[in-house]
């Protein structure tokens, strides 16, 4: 990341994510926690990182495809590299409501993984503090 970037609003350890993960469940299109308020709904499909980037806004990963040029396309931008199309994304993204949250890498040396994702949808899922 360079030092321009913009500091994740949410930052999660690889531990935390799977934990995370493991919290949620989805039914229909809809992704929410497991257990709120004393209410417990049963896993009927794991929510794994594949799971959760359908609720993403735009994503970098190395586990999941988060097709970079194409949410830039989709931005209508062009970039020369990577990072600036990246770079362009978030700011488009962080411009319109969205927070970014970053996942730690197991190994060091590897690159975290972000992710831009709805400020509601971070609040309900507990990512964020309630107003």
């Amino acid at each position: 990341m360079t030092d321009s970037a913009p500091t994740p609003s949410i930052v999660l350890t690889a531990q935390q994510w799977q934990i995370f993960l493991e919290s949620l469940y989805e039914r229909g299109d809809k992704l929410d926690l497991r257990e709120e308020g004393g209410v417990y709904h049963p896993r009927k499909e794991k929510v794994d990182a594949y799971v959760f980037s359908g609720h993403a806004e735009a994503l970098r990963s190395e586990e999941v495809d988060g097709d970079i040029w194409g949410t830039l396309e989709d931005i209508e931008e062009t970039a020369d590299s990577e990072e600036e199309a990246w770079a362009k994304i978030v700011a488009f993204y962080l411009g319109r409501g969205c927070v970014l949250m970053e996942v730690l890498p197991e190994e060091a040396g590897e690159m975290p993984e972000q992710w831009l994702i709805s400020e509601p949808l971070a609040r309900r899922l507990g990512l964020l503090a309630t107003a």
